[in-house]
């Protein structure tokens, strides 16, 4: 997605969400919550900023130890994702969790300016990092992945933890595959590697973004996608904070 597009996306996002709603809760205390803070805050500093994305130090704090990842997470490595490791092809489309949150309580009209606007619409293959919050305050459990592949026709859902987000991946296939011009697509529930406790939900999606963006920009298909192996997920909290710290960050 181009900075431009983003940032297209990101305006109706604000205009949509109440002021609350880029938040997650976590499955842990409160001290790990993240709450938005005034940008010369001294209590939570800015670690990094990149491109669209903003990562305060309570964030990068929650690669550190065994914590649920909240959306700037996410968002920061769709931001990579989409400006750096795969800039040169834009096929590859990354919306951010937050946008994606939006979508989900946004009126067909609306969502379609959006997604006209965005150049989404005729994508080939676009990467949704779903939360399951089902209403428009802050919350959330859990992370999925949902990719559409446009080549195949199909709406592919990847979930760490069984068919838990089943539900909220098949709400918002149903909105908005019309809207992309795939009303005949189908929803494919895919087997993937599971995680083996209650907060990697976050890790695994990013892993999974990673994994298929990959193999996609090799064979420009999802058919034959090998699985995801446990070694890459142990080890991409170290990755993240090295590249964050590689942007010019502080961890």
């Amino acid at each position: 997605m181009m900075p431009h597009d983003r940032k297209i996306l990101r305006q109706h996002t604000r205009q949509n969400q109440n002021q609350n709603t880029n938040s997650r809760r976590p499955r842990f205390s409160n001290n790990h919550y993240h709450t938005r803070m005034g940008s010369n805050s001294k209590a939570d500093p800015i670690s990094l900023t990149f491109h669209d994305s903003c990562l305060r130090m309570s964030d990068v704090q929650l690669l550190h130890g065994p914590h649920w990842l909240n959306d700037q997470i996410l968002s920061f490595y769709y931001e990579y994702l989409a400006h750096m490791k795969y800039k040169t092809n834009s096929d590859l489309h990354f919306i951010a969790p937050e946008i994606t949150q939006c979508m989900k309580y946004m009126g067909d009209q609306e969502l379609k300016q959006l997604l006209d606007q965005s150049n989404t619409t005729g994508k080939p293959f676009i990467f949704f990092a779903l939360n399951d919050n089902e209403s428009t305050d802050a919350g959330g459990t859990h992370w999925s992945l949902l990719v559409f592949s446009r080549p195949e026709k199909t709406f592919y859902h990847f979930d760490s933890y069984g068919n838990n987000n089943t539900g909220n991946s098949l709400e918002l296939m149903n909105k908005i595959k019309e809207l992309l011009g795939a009303r005949m697509a189908k929803f494919r529930p895919m087997r993937c590697l599971q995680q083996s406790n209650g907060y990697d939900c976050g890790i695994h999606v990013i892993c999974m973004t990673d994994h298929i963006a990959d193999y996609l920009n090799r064979y420009e298909v999802l058919d034959g996608l090998p699985t995801l192996h446990i070694d890459t997920v142990k080890a991409k909290r170290t990755e993240l904070l090295k590249l964050i710290l590689s942007l010019g960050g502080k961890g």
